[in-house]
Formats: C-alpha cells, sequence, structure tokens
C-alpha cells in the first residue's frame, strides 16, 4: 500500500513519485503514455521554455485548454518555477476572459488553437482590439497553431537545450504555505472569486481524500472532468498522484467515448458528476462495453444515483463526497468501505486536517447533533480570495472559520449530510424547508429522472413549495408519497412536469434553479 509522501510543495512531489515510480504509468491522453519519470522530463523541458519568456517566482501564467495531456505539463511546468497557475473555464467569455486575465495579473497564458468551436487566440485579439487593455499580458502560447507568434513545440525546444539546474534552484526556493493555484469560482458574487490553494495543502488533503477512496499505487482513473474546475486539477490530480496512480484522460465528456476509454484502458477509478454518471447509464453502448474494472472513486448525488453508481456501473466503493474549492476539493468523503447504505446518504465524516462544524447561520450557534445549519470550515481552506479584502471579510466568521453557504448535520458519529445551499432554503408560513429533503422523497419514484424543488413567492405565506420534475410519474402518485413522509408544509403545492431538455442550464451545464420558479408564473394555487 502507498504511504504518505513526504514532499511539502508540488514539484517536490513530483520529483518524489519521479524517485520511487519513476517506470510506473502517470499519464495516459490517447495514444500518448508518459511515466512518472517521463512526465517529469516533459514538465522541466516546457519550465525552461516558460522561463525563455521571463516567467519567474510569484507570476502568474494562466491556462486555458481542453483536457489534454499539455494542460498537466503547463501546470507542473508553472509550479516548477515558482510561478502561480491561473485556471481559466472554457466555457469562458470575452468579458470574463478580460475581467480574469487583468485580475489575476497573468504574464503569460497558455493555450490552445481550438477546443470545442472556441478559438481563444482569437478571443485575445478581439479583447485587445475592442479597446479593453491587458497591460500585463505579454505573450500567449499557442498549442497546435506553428504559425502563433509562442508556439508551443517552440517554447518545449528552447527549453531542451536549457539548463535544468535554473528549475532545480526555483524549485528549491519554493515554500510549502506559498500559493500554488488560483482558480475562479462564480459563486453567488457578480464577478468570479479567485481562489487561492498553498502547496502544502493540495498535498496533505488529497493524500487524505485518496486514503478514504483506499486508492492504490495500481489504479487508473478516468477523468474527463475538466482539468480547470477545482474536482480536476485540485483533487482528482492529486487524489491520484499522492498515491502513485494514473490518469487517463478524455478531453471532452461524451459518454460513448468514456465507455471506450474504461473498456480499453481497464480504468478502476472515476470522478463522475451526476450527469456524467446518467449518461453514461443511458448510453446504448453499456451493454457491449466491458467495464468490470471499476472499482471505486467518487462522485455526488442523490442516494438513487450513488447506488446506481456502485450496482449498475460498477464502482461498487465509490464515494460520496462534499466539498468546495475553497476546501481544496474535498472536506468530508465517505470512505469506500463503509457500507452502501451509509455512502448513499452521507458524505463521511470531516477529513483530517478540518474543524467541521454546524452552526445556525444567522446566530453562529452551533447546532447539536442532527440539527441542520451551516456548515463552517477551518483548516485546509483557502487563506483567501486574491486582490479581495472585502469577499474575504464576509467569507469568514469571527472564530475564522470559512463560511460554506451550505447546509447539512452532522449525526452522533461525526457523519455530515449536506442538505443544500442557504440561498435555496425556502422559508414557508415562517419556517424553513430544505429543498434536498423534499427532493430526496419524491426521487423514490421510480418514474422520476430528476426533480427540483424550489420556492416560489406567495402573499400569504412569503413562499410556497413547488417541484419542477423531469420523468414518467403520476402527478397523484407524488401526492402521496409527499403525504406519506413529509410534513405538511413541506410538500410541494404545485408540480410542473417538463423534458430534460427543457431544464434551463448555466454554462457550465449545471441546472439553474433560480430560473424555475418563472415555470409557475401561471398558476401556484393548487394544494398539495
Amino acid at each position: 500500500m502507498p504511504t504518505k509522501p513526504e514532499s511539502r510543495t508540488v514539484p517536490a512531489l513530483l520529483d518524489e513519485m519521479a524517485r520511487h515510480r519513476g517506470d510506473a504509468p502517470f499519464l495516459i491522453d490517447g495514444t500518448r503514455r508518459w511515466s512518472y519519470a517521463a512526465f517529469q522530463g516533459e514538465a522541466r523541458r516546457f519550465a525552461l521554455g516558460l522561463r525563455g519568456l521571463g516567467v519567474g517566482t510569484g507570476d502568474k501564467v494562466a491556462i486555458l485548454m481542453g483536457n489534454k495531456a499539455e494542460w498537466l505539463i503547463a501546470d507542473f511546468a508553472i509550479l516548477m518555477l515558482g510561478a502561480v497557475m491561473v485556471s481559466i473555464n472554457t466555457w469562458t467569455t470575452r468579458r470574463e476572459l478580460a475581467y480574469q486575465l487583468n485580475h489575476s495579473d497573468t504574464r503569460v497564458m497558455i493555450t490552445q488553437a481550438r477546443f470545442l468551436g472556441h478559438d481563444y487566440p482569437a478571443m485575445v485579439r478581439e479583447i485587445r482590439e475592442g479597446g479593453e487593455p491587458l497591460p500585463l499580458l505579454e505573450h500567449v502560447v499557442v498549442f497546435g497553431d506553428k504559425a502563433a507568434e509562442q508556439d508551443w513545440d517552440a517554447v518545449m525546444t528552447r527549453g531542451a537545450g536549457g539548463e535544468g539546474a535554473t528549475v532545480a534552484a526555483s524549485e528549491a526556493a519554493i515554500r510549502p504555505d506559498d500559493v500554488a493555484y488560483i482558480l475562479y469560482t462564480s459563486g453567488s458574487t457578480s464577478t468570479p472569486k479567485g481562489v487561492q490553494l498553498v502547496h502544502s495543502k493540495l498535498i496533505d488533503n488529497m493524500w487524505d481524500i485518496g486514503e478514504r477512496m483506499h486508492i492504490r499505487p495500481d489504479d487508473r482513473l478516468w477523468l474527463a472532468v475538466s482539468l480547470f474546475w477545482g474536482l480536476g486539477c485540485e483533487n482528482a490530480l492529486f487524489a491520484v498522484m499522492t498515491h502513485g496512480a494514473a490518469i487517463v484522460l478524455q478531453e471532452s465528456f461524451e459518454a460513448g467515448e468514456a465507455l471506450r476509454l474504461i473498456e480499453a484502458e481497464r480504468c478502476t477509478l472515476l470522478y463522475a458528476t451526476p450527469n456524467m454518471a446518467s449518461a453514461l447509464l443511458d448510453h446504448p453502448d453499456r451493454a457491449r462495453r466491458d467495464i468490470s474494472s471499476l472499482r471505486a472513486g467518487g462522485t455526488i448525488g442523490t442516494p438513487e444515483q450513488i447506488a446506481q453508481v456502485a450496482n449498475e456501473l460498477g464502482a461498487t466503493e465509490v464515494s460520496n463526497l462534499y466539498g468546495l474549492t475553497e476546501s481544496y476539493g474535498n472536506a468530508a468523503v465517505a470512505d469506500a468501505h463503509d457500507p452502501l447504505e451509509v455512502r448513499m446518504t452521507s458524505v463521511g465524516r470531516p477529513l483530517p486536517g478540518f474543524d467541521l462544524i454546524i452552526v445556525d447561520p444567522e446566530t453562529g450557534q452551533r447546532r447539536p447533533a442532527g440539527e441542520i445549519g451551516e456548515i463552517r470550515l477551518k483548516g485546509n481552506v483557502t487563506p483567501g480570495y486574491f486582490k479581495d479584502a472585502d469577499k474575504n471579510a464576509e467569507a469568514f466568521d469571527d472564530q475564522g472559520y470559512f463560511k460554506t453557504g451550505d447546509l447539512g448535520f452532522l449525526d452522533a458519529d461525526r457523519r455530515l449530510y449536506f442538505r443544500g445551499r442557504i440561498k435555496e432554503m425556502i422559508k414557508t408560513g415562517g419556517i424553513n424547508v430544505a429543498p434536498l429533503e423534499v427532493e430526496e422523497i419524491l426521487a423514490e419514484h421510480p418514474g422520476i429522472e430528476q426533480v427540483f424543488v424550489v420556492g416560489v413567492p406567495d402573499p400569504l405565506r412569503d413562499e410556497i413549495v413547488v417541484a419542477v420534475v423531469v420523468g414518467a410519474a403520476e402527478e397523484s402518485a407524488l401526492r402521496d408519497r409527499a403525504r406519506e413522509a413529509l410534513a405538511a408544509y413541506k410538500r410541494p403545492r404545485a408540480y410542473r412536469f417538463i423534458a430534460a431538455a427543457e431544464l434551463p442550464l448555466t454554462s457550465t451545464g449545471k441546472v439553474q434553479k433560480a430560473a424555475l420558479p418563472a415555470l409557475f408564473a401561471d398558476d401556484v394555487a393548487e394544494t398539495g
């Protein structure tokens, strides 16, 4: 079994793995494969090339590309120089890109010529031609375009002739509490927040996550979750790497190709969002693909969705997860060896590096076991948002706990149960209703594919509870189920049945719950 790495910085972790696992597979991207030692050499060459562009300690270097090996090579190269990697969402707009490049003080941007119809180098040109200054951006390195001013291969070639000792000196100067990443997350604010993450906690927390998942050195992770997300580049990457395992990349998610990759590479681990898991389950190729190699990994969702990943996809040891970008991916993880019934409902106990409490979100008073309140965290949390004193002041309470904005409760065994977002809480007749509780009850009906519970304004009750349903179910059956399992004030008073394609989605594919109440504008007078 793996032992915890001694390294306290990300480049040192790669050095340690190259020493102890040098010939073992680390990264598989299509037909291209790297061992730990080969990947280290590739990253060092690119680091030397970036050094030739003037990148040094503390400089900000942005990555904007799909799930390619080059994303990870650039990531480690940046960190080897003591620089900071800035992750940019591949769905970014020109306005968002201009804001993030300027706000992060990015000096160099690394991108690809084309990705899913996007032309990122053209986007930068359009920003500049439109009069938006990018005063600190000096270079745009492009993969897949030989005519680019700074071509990826040219930068790599320059690095091949450099002195490795200069990279080693940069690595040696990095401190464990230096910032490694700035990951932008939208949350509920008008402008994205730059979440800072430090080297040592990327190692410590991901080791603990991997331990809860019981990751082994011979494991292979299928990874189609976007690397720009914390779930990809902080959580999955380092949970695997600290345990000496391997990553199988999929550039962008498509269920049929995912099933082929899992079969061909004998992947044992998966990281899957609920919509990914549903797509794998529903794809016609699933019956003919041998995905019996799957054993464990991480996901989120309803108890039924967790059970489907375990029983129908075969990842019988899958872990239920809870966390945020600000908490280095996860703050609680269900142990892979817990009974499935436990993993279906609970996100597990807090990880070792966390002090997790449940409080009344208005008073800050601690809630006893079994009572729902806001989840607050100390320990492995961000040191703060980049260049944002106001948001930092809002994010932490006077005891230094990070205010997650999430609802949950701890049981007597200190297992955590997630119950939604505070901003999604419905207040009806002066009583709070957690939408997730109602959703889980309704989702037990066999005809339900997805269900979303929201509140709509009501002159008498402040809000009333309503439900948007995807699937084949009789409204009367759902009303009966609600009467059996829910107090009267929690029961939906109106239902809307729609097709999955009609759900309003964000740019990242999440259901936009704030848009759902509009479906009930005409009639919410039905009684539960």
